[in-house]
C-alpha cells in the first residue's frame, strides 16, 4: 500500500477509440486530446485501448511489451500481447491485442448491426487493463474510464480486486460521453463478466431482465461525469436518461458535468494548414475565400457567394436531427440556399440526401464518409453551422465552428444549449442562433433568424466575432477534471486506511 499520495499523479485513460489511433465519434477526439492538457498540469498520464486492424495497418502500435499476458474470461484464460505505442510526443499508449476480438474492419459492428460478441470482446479489455497494470508495473493513482465499453473497470475494481493492495489505493471516474450506447446485453451472458454472483440484481448491473455495462460503470465508480453540465441534469430524467434516470437520481452526489475541451492546435483558422487561407477575428477577409474554395471543392456554383452557405458535418443519424434537416430541405433550396453535409451513418439517410443532392445540385452537396480536410473546409468555408440534435450531450463542431466565425444553429439541447448564446441584435451579444421545440418549424424559424441577419454585414461580423472570442481550450475542463481526481483520490486513501 503506498503510505501517501506521490506526485505527479498517475492516470490511466481507459478508451474504446482515441485519436488517431480509432475514432467514430466526438469521445475519440477527448481522449486524443485531455491527456495533453493534464500533462500540461503536471500529471503523469496513460491511455488504454484495443489494438484494433486499422492500427496495425498504419504501423502505430508501437512495440510488443508483453506476449502471453494471462487475461481471465468466462471461467477461461485468454493470453494477450500488450504492444505500447505514443500519444502526441511522450503519452505512453497501452494497446490490448487479441486478434480474434479486435481484428476486424469496424470498431463495434458493421452497417448492418453490432458484433454478437460485443459483451465478450469488451469484458476481455476491461480485464486485460486490469491485468496490465501489475504486469507492468504500472500501478495509477485514477482510471479514468469512458462509456459503456470500459464500464466494467471500476466494477472489477471495487468487485474482484477491492481487497488487492496493489488496487487499494486507485479510484476511479466513470464517463457518459452519449447514454443512448450502455453495452446492453441478454442475463446469460454475465457470467462472462467474472464478477460476483450478487452484482446480477437492480442495484448492480441487472437492466430490465439483462445487464448493462454503462450501469456497471455508474454504480461503481467514484465519480461519474458527462461532457456537459446541461446533460448531467438532462440524464437524470425520461426520455434522456433512457432507463438510467433513475440509478443516475441515486447515485446523483457522484454525478458532475464538465463540458469537452478541443484542440485549438487543429481548430483554429489563424494556423490551420487544410483551409485555403489563414484568418482571424481582426481581419475576416481569408473567410471568403475558404468559402469559395468550398464551393469549388463540392461543386456548387460560385453564385452562392453572396447567399448564405449551410454546413454539417456529422454522423448521419436520427440523433443528430437529420429528420428535421430533410424536412426543411427544399425551403432551403426555394430560398437559394446553399447545403454541404459531410458524414456518413444510416442508410435511409445516405439515400435521401443523395437524391436531394442530386435533384438539387445548384443547392446542395453531400459527401458521404469521413474526410478531415473537408471537414476543417467546411468550418472555414461555411457561413452557417447546422445542429439540430435531438439530444447533444456536449458536441464539437458547434465548438468548431465558433472559432472559425461560422454562425451555428442548434436545437437547445446538451451541450449546444451550454455553448450557444443566442444572439441578442439589441446588445450585439450572443454567438449564435437556437431553437426549443424538436420540430421543422422551429429549425426553420431559427434559420430564418440567421438568414435573416446575414445581409447585415456589421451585425453578421460582430456575431462572428463574438464566437471567435469564446475559448474551449482544454485547459480550463482539465482543471476541473484534475480537482475531481484529487478529491476521488483522497476520499479512496481515507477508505484505505480505516
Amino acid at each position: 500500500m503506498m503510505s501517501e499520495l506521490t506526485s505527479p499523479l498517475r492516470i490511466l485513460m481507459v478508451s474504446p477509440e482515441v485519436v488517431p489511433f480509432a475514432k467514430t465519434g466526438g469521445l475519440a477526439d477527448v481522449v486524443g486530446s485531455l491527456p495533453a492538457a493534464l500533462r500540461e498540469l503536471g500529471c503523469d498520464v496513460a491511455v488504454a485501448l484495443p489494438l484494433y486492424r486499422r492500427v496495425v495497418a498504419e504501423n502505430l502500435a508501437g512495440e510488443r511489451l508483453l506476449e502471453h499476458m494471462p487475461v481471465s474470461l468466462g471461467g477461461q484464460v485468454i493470453p494477450a500481447e500488450i504492444w505500447q505505442g505514443k500519444l502526441g510526443e511522450d503519452i505512453p499508449v497501452f494497446f490490448v491485442r487479441r486478434d480474434e476480438f479486435f481484428d476486424r474492419t469496424y470498431f463495434y459492428g458493421t452497417p448492418r448491426g453490432d458484433y454478437f460478441d460485443n459483451a465478450h470482446r469488451f469484458a476481455y479489455f476491461c480485464r486485460a487493463v486490469m491485468a496490465l497494470c501489475p504486469a507492468l508495473s504500472y500501478r495509477p493513482h485514477v482510471v479514468h474510464c469512458h462509456d459503456w465499453q470500459s464500464g466494467l473497470v471500476p466494477a472489477y475494481l471495487r468487485l474482484v480486486y477491492g481487497g488487492d493492495p496493489f488496487w487499494i489505493e486507485t479510484a476511479t471516474i466513470f464517463t457518459i460521453h452519449n447514454i443512448a450506447y450502455q453495452g446492453q446485453f441478454a442475463a446469460e451472458l454475465f457470467p462472462v463478466t467474472g464478477l460476483p454472483a450478487q452484482f446480477f440484481a437492480v442495484g448492480g448491473m441487472e437492466f430490465w431482465g439483462g445487464i448493462n455495462y454503462m450501469k456497471a460503470g455508474i454504480v461503481c465508480a467514484d465519480v461519474v461525469t458527462t461532457v456537459s453540465p446541461r446533460y448531467s441534469d438532462e440524464i437524470r430524467v425520461p426520455p434522456a436518461g433512457r432507463g438510467l434516470e433513475g440509478v443516475l437520481q441515486t447515485y446523483g452526489h457522484k454525478l458532475h458535468g464538465i463540458i469537452n475541451g478541443v484542440d485549438y492546435r487543429e481548430w483554429n483558422p489563424e494556423t490551420d494548414p487544410l483551409i485555403a487561407a489563414r484568418y482571424s477575428a481582426k481581419n475576416l477577409s481569408g473567410k471568403k475565400r475558404c468559402k469559395r474554395d468550398l464551393l469549388a471543392a463540392v461543386g456548387l456554383p460560385a453564385g452562392l457567394m453572396d447567399r448564405p452557405l449551410l454546413g454539417m458535418v456529422s454522423r448521419l443519424a436520427d440523433q443528430k436531427g437529420l429528420d428535421l434537416v430533410a424536412a426543411v430541405a427544399q425551403r432551403l433550396v426555394a430560398e437559394n440556399l446553399g447545403l454541404v453535409i459531410l458524414g456518413t451513418g444510416e442508410e435511409k439517410y445516405h439515400r435521401l440526401f443523395s437524391q436531394l443532392a442530386r435533384r438539387f445540385p445548384e443547392n446542395v452537396a453531400v459527401r458521404l464518409g469521413f474526410d478531415n480536410e473537408l471537414a476543417h473546409k467546411i468550418e472555414a468555408g461555411a457561413d452557417i453551422f447546422l445542429m439540430p440534435s435531438q439530444f447533444e450531450p456536449c458536441g464539437l463542431n458547434q465548438i468548431y465552428s465558433l472559432r472559425y466565425g461560422t454562425v451555428p444553429v442548434v436545437h437547445a439541447t446538451g451541450g449546444l444549449y451550454d455553448t450557444v448564446k443566442p444572439f441578442d441584435p439589441e446588445r450585439g451579444e450572443g454567438v449564435g442562433f437556437r431553437f426549443s421545440r424538436y420540430d421543422a418549424e422551429a429549425l426553420w424559424e431559427a434559420i430564418e433568424a440567421a438568414v435573416g441577419v446575414f445581409p447585415r454585414s456589421s451585425l453578421w461580423q460582430q456575431i462572428m466575432r463574438n464566437g471567435m472570442a469564446m475559448d474551449f481550450s482544454w485547459e480550463s475542463s482539465a482543471r476541473l477534471y484534475l480537482a475531481l481526481y484529487e478529491k476521488a483520490v483522497a476520499a479512496r486513501r481515507r477508505s484505505s486506511v480505516r
